[in-house]
């Protein structure tokens, strides 16, 4: 593994680089508020062992990537949430999603990669479809994981996803209690048929704690998904082989969303996997991992 910080769209973007540096290259584009360890190692590994160089990465404003300080969200996010939800308008906020395509495009620039195998996840995989509607050239396929198009009506997150979206644990909240929300977090959005363990997800909140904690960042991106409005400009103009998977228990970004974009993009594939949340079970990452190996092929 080789990890480092990638010169890209004028910031640091913390970066790990794992595999045989000759094979198909894939980048990885993380969710809202996660960290690149959000990609589960044994996920990476099946994917390195497919024979893919993988790349993984902190998007701005999150874990060991450039802090955007200073920029202040301005207006309600709810406000700016109902607009989005019900007419897929865009708001003026301190960066867009289309601001973060060009940051994953600079990694594959400071890594000296023409193009590669795209995966998004989640806020990720909106990234994703801008990435591989605005640089086409630079995505050889494109692997959407439990995300959307942002089209008005789409159905919300669920009430307790909803809740902790737009609630935190306070801003005179000590180590326990962000650690504790974040697990709640977690929680919230896991599927029924795949649980994970309160001792696993509690592992994991203090890795990410200790790793990095900033919620001005989780505020700026949560505002810049909804602030980026409708993909569908983005999503109808895809070429690259796409295949798309969704779970059908996801109450954070509802498997409409999956539907939407097979709608949008006529040639993709459309996985919908049952009683799967919006997380990564053990018992999935064979199935995942088969068929981002399988689609990323097309692109050789």
């Amino acid at each position: 593994m080789r990890a480092g910080f990638a010169d890209a769209n004028g910031l640091k973007i913390a970066y790990e680089d794992i595999g045989n540096p000759n094979d198909p290259p894939m980048l990885l584009i993380m969710g809202f508020s996660a960290q690149l360890t959000a990609w589960p190692l044994p996920l990476v590994e099946r994917l390195v062992e497919g024979g893919n160089r993988v790349i993984r990465f902190d998007n701005r404003d999150i874990g060991l990537s450039s802090k955007i300080s200073g920029a202040r969200v301005e207006g309600n996010n709810l406000v700016r949430a109902a607009q989005f939800w019900t007419l897929g308008r865009p708001a003026k906020v301190p960066y867009t999603l289309v601001d973060m395509a060009k940051d994953a495009v600079g990694v594959l620039d400071h890594l000296g990669i023409e193009s590669a195998n795209v995966v998004g996840a989640s806020m990720g995989g909106m990234i994703a479809q801008i990435v591989a509607a605005e640089h086409a050239d630079r995505v050889r396929t494109l692997s959407l994981v439990f995300t959307t198009t942002n089209e008005p009506f789409l159905p919300p997150p669920s009430a307790r996803c909803f809740n902790a979206l737009f609630g935190g644990p306070g801003a005179n909240a000590g180590r326990a209690e962000r650690i504790d929300f974040s697990v709640q977090f977690m929680k919230s959005i896991g599927g029924r048929k795949y649980p994970v363990s309160d001792a696993k997800i509690q592992e994991e909140a203090e890795k990410n704690y200790e790793r990095s904690y900033y919620p001005a960042g989780i505020v700026r991106q949560l505002a810049a998904t909804i602030g980026t409005g409708s993909l569908v400009q983005y999503t109808k103009r895809i070429k690259s082989p796409t295949v798309i998977l969704h779970g059908t228990d996801d109450p954070l970004v509802r498997p409409q969303g999956g539907k939407a974009i097979a709608r949008r993009i006529p040639h993709a594939r459309l996985h919908l996997i049952d009683g799967w949340g919006h997380n990564f079970p053990e018992e999935l990452i064979p199935d995942i991992a088969a068929i981002l190996v399988n689609n990323a092929a097309q692109g050789r």
